[in-house]
């Protein structure tokens, strides 16, 4: 795996930050001057493209692509592959992204209506969402299934699970998957703030006393190939992606659904073949805001019953914000950490218990804890949702 967020580019950095508990979490930096409320972000800092992608490349790339192909090169190096090492058609490369590239859309509308200029020539392969997937796939020379998800915020465990069904099913046999997501910026931040689930200060998850969340931004790429493959070739995997489910609530566009979130954990349970008690850490979607925390409480509760109160949960945007489309990526890559390394990161800023969601939310403080398998939850505007499990290989 590989990631780029605002902890840095790595996903070692990524999970420094959140194993130690440090917000990356900063004050707002914008090309254009600012006039709205929110003024803190977890932007990727002093973030140079050049450094790492070809300058013939780097035209056609979009912050969003420029994040995503920076973490797939770690990927592809810690998974022991060259640049050609696995083209041709049996490798897909599957990309979910919350809104694309929404940088050069907003740098285009700036110029034709404020500058009276025209847009950059490149801006439609820029901001098309497909140009993620497609540059990485260039990139590696794969020439199978390609193509980007947008489901929001579970944009990018969607593009991890169907991954696995198309390994499964014997389409393809290796799959690069992740998300990216690149939308700190002016006119996103202000439509955010509309809704009104932005905290001016502190994201607290699960606590009482919370107000809301912070945007972020970044990318997680994984690359995916059977058990087999690994050992064929002497690697050894991070972990086992061992199951996958998704649901659609089907009602509200923005009002989390107690229904629609059991089932797919419950869901991806069953395709894992474990029962709940088997997990033993929880990474949850913890957005911060009143309704989304209460609802998933309820919907761990209804699943893993009076264990539901004790299995460590903790939600990680307090960390590296809510990066939308590409948060499910941060997240799993925090949970196979958390999993190797044994220990659940803390939710931070906590600062009291919550009657209204009753699990174990590991307030501040990382705690080290014997886990086997665990899952990463991620629900969505539009009621999609998302949950992965993975355990020791």
């Amino acid at each position: 795996m590989g990631a780029v967020c605002a902890a840095g580019v790595g996903a070692r950095r990524l999970w420094e930050a959140a194993r130690d508990g440090v917000s990356q979490i900063r004050a707002l930096k914008t090309e254009r001057p600012y006039d709205g409320r929110i003024k803190i972000a977890a932007q990727v800092p002093d973030f140079d493209p050049a450094a790492y992608i070809e300058s013939n490349v780097l035209p056609f790339c979009d912050p969003f692509t420029q994040f995503a192909v920076v973490a797939a090169d770690e990927a592809m190096a810690q998974a022991g592959f060259g640049r050609k090492d696995i083209a041709g058609p049996r490798t897909a490369v599957i990309m979910g992204t919350g809104i694309g590239g929404m940088t050069t859309i907003e740098d285009g509308i700036y110029k034709y209506y404020v500058e009276k200029t025209r847009p950059e020539t490149l801006s439609v392969p820029k901001l098309i969402p497909s140009a993620m997937p497609t540059t990485i796939g260039a990139r590696f020379s794969a020439l199978g299934p390609t193509f980007a998800v947008g489901s929001a915020c579970s944009s990018a465990s969607q593009s991890v699970g169907l991954g696995l069904q198309m390994i499964r099913s014997g389409m393809v046999d290796r799959a690069i998957v992740g998300g990216a997501e690149a939308c700190v910026i002016n006119a996103t931040i202000r439509a955010w703030e509309g809704l009104r689930v932005m905290t001016p200060n502190l994201c607290r998850p699960f606590s009482k006393g919370r107000n809301g969340m912070s945007l972020g931004e970044g990318a997680a790429v994984f690359v995916l190939e059977t058990a087999e493959a690994a050992r064929a070739r002497g690697h050894e995997p991070l972990c086992e992606l061992a199951g996958y489910g998704t649901t659609s609530d089907a009602k509200d566009p923005v009002r989390p659904d107690l229904d629609g979130a059991s089932s797919c954990v419950a869901a991806a349970l069953e395709d894992a073949g474990l029962a709940p008690r088997d997990v033993h850490y929880i990474n949850a979607h913890g957005t911060a805001t009143h309704a989304n925390d209460i609802t998933e409480s309820e919907a761990i509760l209804r699943v893993f019953g009076d264990y539901g109160r004790e299995v460590p949960v903790s939600s990680t945007k307090p960390i590296h914000g809510h990066a939308l489309g590409a948060s499910g990526g941060l997240e799993l890559a925090i949970t196979i950490k958390a999993l190797r390394d044994q220990i659940a990161p803390p939710t931070i800023n906590f600062l009291e218990f919550d009657p209204s969601c009753p699990i174990n939310a590991v307030p501040n403080e990382a705690r080290p804890t014997k886990i086997e398998a665990a899952i990463s939850n991620s629900f969505a505007f539009g009621g999609i949702n998302a949950v992965l499990v993975v355990r020791h290989g």
